[in-house]
């Protein structure tokens, strides 16, 4: 959700003015710049998966 203080980051959800969006849902900078800087063996990828299937839920809901 977007409010005076940015979007609610769906990863760490802080409120940010810059980053992406996926399809509805939106990702600040940093935790852009954190997922594709993980390895994939690393515990807290599953955690950026996890939070990232939010997208898919809020477009089948």
């Amino acid at each position: 959700m977007h409010d005076q203080n940015g979007h609610r980051c769906i990863i760490c959800g802080q409120h940010k003015h810059e980053g992406i969006f996926i399809v509805s849902e939106f990702i600040c900078d940093a935790c852009e710049v954190e997922m594709v800087h993980t390895d994939a063996t690393d515990a807290k990828y599953h955690f950026f998966i996890d939070q990232l299937k939010q997208i898919w839920v809020q477009k089948n809901a």
